[in-house]
């Protein structure tokens, strides 16, 4: 039995010692092969100080920070696009599997971990972060690694009447962001951010760069709302600037089930979708205490920004939805920076500077899932959500309405279909506090339920996702990713991409042949 034992630890020594003369191999023939651009203080391995510290500095899902999950064996840093273009070039002669990260917000963080089986180095583009903001032209040049705060301040700094139509969390690196759709609070009226993309810079699996131009329509389609890490490293983004008043108006305004919150939420799925387009109005619903006792109700957030003043809005509102009974104190008229900071849930006391740190208003573990709505819920349906939200601690559930810009752009103008048709897109957040496995898996389990039970709610054949809100759960590609089934992620790629999916197959096919830029959901290639 003694001996057993010992030839089992025998064993795990070797496998162990095996293992880390891969890892420096892999460490010491990239190095080498970078050395050819000398550059201080960007290679980052394990044994370094500052590894685990980078590592964990942009990720905006904590369950990602945890020790069981896979970690690269280097952190490359690029300072400009010569050094990514290189580093590209190595691992593509080496044979080393690259992953990307623009800001570290995706949802199952495949941007810097990796289930694949394969040894892998995360290039971190948190360097590139440069923004040319030009009024004459309306546009501006952001670098990959900014993030939507900077990208906002940077815009306002120079005009208080232009906006960026993007993201409501600022903390998301706008290179990945935009690769997804893009949803932010001026969608209604200006579309997302895939809708006012002008043009872009990728590299491709050669390591040479290419600008709309010269990647072609096709790849240009593909890369605008078609998913990150898939045909190319994205270094930057041209993007629309568009018009905003010098005075918006936001507003708060919670409605509970003593309240009649869910006859309410009943008239606002008929009329939101329907409102002005000068006016994003969405629901933040969560499980919470009657003040002053431990019994349990449903909040439902009325939270919303519009384009013009307090007055204007009134009226729109006591129009279209007087249930809503929105009064004048639930609502602040400010610029249209400030309204970022409250659209993001930063305190009023936080000055719009800090947009500039690209630090979130918070952190904490969580799964999410999303769902298009395309006829409004019962009540009775409704209910069976409310009875759902009380049995956890921290979900919550977004509405976010449609209507407006995003029913007159067609499905295939972009690779993100959800257009015409939709009421309003659900994202599910079940958020917890402590890295618990135990604890994880009943967060998991309960998610995935609460999901089950909305399938008769929602969009069906195919029940549609957003890629942003990446969702592992509905599959995943090869463990070894280099033969991807084009059969296998067809179950995911129809619900993100509905039949935009054949297209972005063929692009893929045809600009990364090789398969090179892969990930767990990444698109496939198809040979036949």
């Amino acid at each position: 039995m003694a001996s057993l034992r010992f030839f089992e630890l025998l064993v795990i020594i070797l496998l162990s010692l095996a293992k880390l003369s891969s890892s420096n191999q892999i460490q010491n023939t990239f190095h080498q092969c970078l050395s050819t651009i000398q550059i201080p203080n960007t290679f980052f391995t394990p044994n370094n100080l500052n590894f685990t510290l980078l590592l964990n500095s942009t990720i905006g899902n904590l369950r990602f920070i945890t020790p069981s999950n896979p970690k690269p064996e280097v952190i490359f840093t690029p300072l400009n696009e010569k050094h990514i273009q290189t580093a590209v070039i190595c691992a593509k002669k080496l044979e080393i599997h690259l992953r990307f990260r623009s800001g570290g917000h995706d949802y199952e963080g495949v941007s810097f971990t990796s289930t694949m089986n394969l040894p892998f180095i995360v290039i971190d583009l948190s360097k590139l972060r440069a923004i040319q903001v030009d009024l004459i032209d309306n546009s501006v040049w952001v670098e990959a690694g900014a993030t939507l705060g900077e990208l906002y301040y940077r815009v306002a700094e120079k005009s208080n009447t232009h906006g960026i139509a993007a993201g409501i969390f600022t903390s998301l690196g706008v290179g990945g962001h935009i690769t997804g759709g893009g949803y932010g609070s001026m969608m209604r009226k200006y579309g997302l951010g895939v809708d006012n993309t002008l043009d872009a810079k990728i590299i491709n699996a050669n390591g040479e760069i290419f600008d709309r131009k010269t990647m072609g329509e096709d790849v240009f389609w593909a890369i605008n709302g078609g998913g990150g890490g898939s045909y190319g490293v994205i270094v930057s983004w041209k993007l629309r600037l568009v018009p905003v008043p010098a005075v918006v108006t936001v507003f708060n305004a919670p409605r509970t089930l003593e309240q009649n919150a869910t006859r309410t939420l009943y008239k606002w799925q008929q009329v939101a979708p329907y409102f002005d387009d000068d006016l994003f109005a969405r629901v933040i619903i969560t499980p919470t205490n009657i003040t002053g006792t431990t019994k349990r109700t449903i909040s439902a957030i009325h939270n919303g920004l519009f384009l013009g003043r307090v007055d204007r809005l009134l009226k729109i509102m006591n129009q279209s939805f007087p249930e809503l009974k929105l009064q004048k104190t639930d609502c602040s008229e400010m610029s249209w920076l400030e309204s970022v900071m409250f659209m993001a849930s930063f305190p009023t006391s936080v000055p719009t500077s800090f947009l500039l740190t690209g630090k979130p208003a918070f952190l904490i573990y969580f799964k999410a899932k999303s769902d298009f709505v395309k006829t409004a819920i019962p009540e009775k349906g409704m209910e069976g959500i409310w009875k759902r939200l009380f049995k956890e601690e921290l979900p919550a559930i977004i509405w976010t309405p449609y209507g407006g810009m995003m029913g007159r752009i067609s499905e295939s103008a972009t690779p993100f279909p959800h257009r015409n048709g939709v009421l309003y897109m659900i994202q599910y957040v079940n958020n917890w506090l402590v890295p618990d496995e135990q604890a994880m898996k009943k967060h998991y389990k309960w998610i995935r339920k609460l999901y089950t039970y909305m399938g008769q709610y929602v969009s069906k054949d195919p029940r549609e996702a957003y890629v942003n809100y990446r969702d592992i759960d509905l599959g995943m590609n090869d463990k070894s990713g280099r033969n991807t089934s084009f059969v296998k992620a067809s179950s995911w790629g129809r619900r993100y991409y509905k039949d935009n999916f054949i297209r972005l197959v063929k692009v893929k096919t045809e600009f990364d042949p090789d398969n090179f830029f892969r990930h767990e959901q990444s698109i496939p290639i198809n040979h036949h």
